[in-house]
């Protein structure tokens, strides 16, 4: 019998590894982060309406991706930890039963979409245009929710092996159709007709479906996982291993869901020009943090491959490559937002009421990129070693015990201006929890690992 051949994330120099496979998926996650800018940046010539529907239709688009991306993480670390530990049998079986979920999930989200999307734009505003525009856009993003499903669960199969270049190629393929497609059907060019909103949410879906035709073609490609009609059907022990990681970041990811709906409820207290300046920071936020998420996509391979492989030299040293790119892209995202925001506002066809509200906004929320990208990269440990769970506390914490009391008092004792604060105590006390669990798994898990290193 042959023996099986060390994969690259075993033997590979640390500090290039890290570069050149988290370098495509930061390049694929920015391109991701085009599909809802884009969309917004069309929306806002079409009319500050539609922004502001778009936005109020946000969160339920981000609980489906906080589902789709969750599961995936949940399956990426498994499969990672498997190939490391060389049982190529678990992989494959994490993989298949993996696509499963991916399925199921979207018949969820397809009833959510048929049934509750009017229901749930209504909480926000009675506005019959915005209820209208709002209620279209959710509809069609969630009902044909599938291709973001396939697409998003083959790619993190695919990224787990080590392979991050064809992920990087379909994203970008999406993201062109998106940006091709997205002003033809908003303003009805080239002999389509005006679709608004409506438009939007047709581009954005079929660029999706592209890219999920596209990213099945390559798993089945992959000859690192093979997925056998056995490996399709569920087995207890290993949705139980995806989940152990991927429901902890699922539930992390929905809080930001309901973190969004509560900012929007309190914002549109102070008019509806103060929610559609919330929702152009936060695609632009996305622009900077969307490259760090792509570097933790990217470090969770690695570091559940060496784990698997008991090599905590490897660990820690990817860990703190990480932490200095990171760095780097806050920094200058932080700078960037500080500097220039009347530039980025003005790509949205800001009103002057919206560019007064936005430049405090975004300087002041820029405050603590560096530290939140500091724990981003931390959380690709823990869920790297299978302990998601940590980002799912540190998560809540910031979120419901710290950020959305912290707006709420702000906003109506100080006024808007103030409420941007309620970010930067949020993220202070993320920063140590995040801090508290690294110091603790790492004397539980990583140090242990030298014995047999040696």
């Amino acid at each position: 019998m042959q023996p099986i051949a060390e994969n690259k994330m075993g033997v590979k120099p640390i500090p290039s590894l890290v570069l050149s496979m988290s370098f495509p998926i930061m390049l694929s996650m920015l391109v991701q982060a085009l599909y809802n800018v884009v969309d917004s940046l069309y929306v806002s010539h079409y009319s500050q309406d539609a922004l502001t529907a778009l936005t109020l239709a946000f969160p339920l688009q981000n609980l489906l991706i906080a589902v789709s991306v969750g599961t995936s993480i949940g399956i990426n670390s498994l499969i990672s930890r498997k190939l490391g530990a060389k049982d190529t049998k678990a992989a494959n079986k994490a993989a298949g039963n993996g696509i499963i979920l991916s399925l199921l999930s979207w018949l969820l989200f397809a009833i959510i979409g048929l049934l509750f999307t009017r229901r749930f734009i209504g909480f926000f505003t009675t506005d019959a245009e915005l209820l209208r525009m709002g209620h279209h856009y959710s509809a069609i993003v969630l009902f044909f929710s599938l291709g973001v499903f396939i697409d998003i669960t083959c790619e993190r199969i695919l990224q787990s092996t080590g392979d991050t270049v064809r992920p990087m190629i379909i994203q970008m393929t999406g993201a062109i159709i998106n940006i091709i497609l997205d002003p033809i059907l908003i303003f009805g060019l080239l002999g389509a007709p005006r679709m608004g909103v409506v438009g939007a949410a047709i581009a954005t879906v079929f660029a999706q479906h592209v890219s999920a035709a596209m990213a099945v073609y390559y798993v089945r490609k992959n000859r690192e996982i093979t997925i056998a009609r056995e490996d399709l059907k569920l087995e207890g022990r290993t949705v139980k291993d995806i989940y152990a990681v991927g429901l902890p970041s699922i539930i992390m990811q929905s809080i930001s869901t309901l973190l969004n709906t509560s900012l929007n409820k309190i914002l549109i207290g102070f008019g509806t020009t103060a929610v559609a300046v919330f929702g152009i920071y936060f695609r632009l936020q996305s622009f900077i943090f969307m490259p760090v998420f792509g570097l933790n996509s990217g470090l969770i391979p690695i570091i559940g491959y060496n784990y698997g492989a008991k090599r905590p030299r490897r660990i820690t040293e990817a860990i703190r490559v990480g932490i200095v790119v990171s760095f780097i892209i806050m920094t200058t995202g932080f700078l960037l937002f500080t500097f220039f925001p009347h530039i980025f506002l003005g790509w949205f066809n800001a009103t002057a009421e919206m560019v007064a509200i936005g430049v405090v906004a975004m300087r002041r929320i820029s405050l603590c990129f560096i530290s939140a990208g500091f724990c981003i990269v931390l959380g690709a440990l823990f869920q790297a070693t299978g302990d998601g769970q940590i980002t799912m506390i540190t998560s809540i914490t910031r979120q419901l015990l710290f950020l959305l009391p912290a707006a709420y008092l702000l906003g109506k004792y100080y006024g808007l201006d103030a409420l941007w604060f309620s970010f930067i105590i949020a993220e202070t006390a993320s920063l140590i929890l995040t801090v508290f669990f690294f110091i603790r798994l790492y004397r539980k898990k990583i140090r242990p690992l030298s014995t047999a290193e040696q």
